[in-house]
């Protein structure tokens, strides 16, 4: 299936989800996450505010558990700028102030911006993923773009309800795959 197709679908199997299962969801895949044994060094990362509206996967859990697991750990955020599809990670600290933007998405008010080659793991927001490790986003590339920056050993996540699907028919050579895909039940390493 094509993007266009896969971000239909699973927009509206999204929409489906009551509260409850969201709530088991979340927690099962905190709980498929912490088993992941990184091999590399972390000391950034990139995570991002989930839009309740859209029904997406809690990462302000995830991101607690990483900075829990890792002392020191250095946590930016994303802010977007819409007119040219591209954004910044500006670090935060517990203190950092967020605002939404137009879209509903919580963007840091101010903090250090920092480069895309420092940033060692990203979670990386999507509507679905294939066996392949290849998403399916929101349909504006900005974390394609902003993937294109970073190191090519930097950790890439997504983390979904359900299952990826076998192929996603439309992949073009500016899509980076993730690294890993979780879901309520299994952990895909790609």
């Amino acid at each position: 299936m094509t993007k266009s197709e896969l971000r239909q679908i699973f927009k509206s199997r999204r929409s489906q989800l009551s509260s409850q299962e969201m709530l088991k969801t979340n927690d099962l895949i905190l709980i498929r996450f912490q088993q992941i044994a990184f091999d590399a060094d972390i000391s950034t990362m990139l995570s991002y505010s989930p839009v309740k509206g859209l029904k997406e996967v809690d990462t302000h859990t995830l991101t607690d558990f990483l900075a829990f697991r890792i002392p020191g750990l250095t946590v930016a955020y994303p802010v977007a700028d819409f007119a040219t599809h591209t954004m910044k990670a500006i670090v935060v600290s517990e203190d950092s102030a967020f605002e939404e933007n137009k879209y509903g998405i919580a963007e840091p008010i101010d903090g250090t911006l920092i480069d895309p080659g420092e940033i060692d793991l990203v979670f990386v927001p999507m509507l679905a993923f294939d066996q392949k490790g290849y998403r399916v986003g929101y349909g504006k590339g900005f974390y394609d773009r902003f993937l294109a920056d970073c190191r090519e050993d930097c950790i890439r996540i997504g983390f979904s309800f359900f299952d990826p699907v076998p192929a996603i028919s439309d992949i073009n050579q500016f899509d980076v795959p993730l690294n890993y895909g979780v879901t309520p039940d299994v952990v895909y390493e790609f």
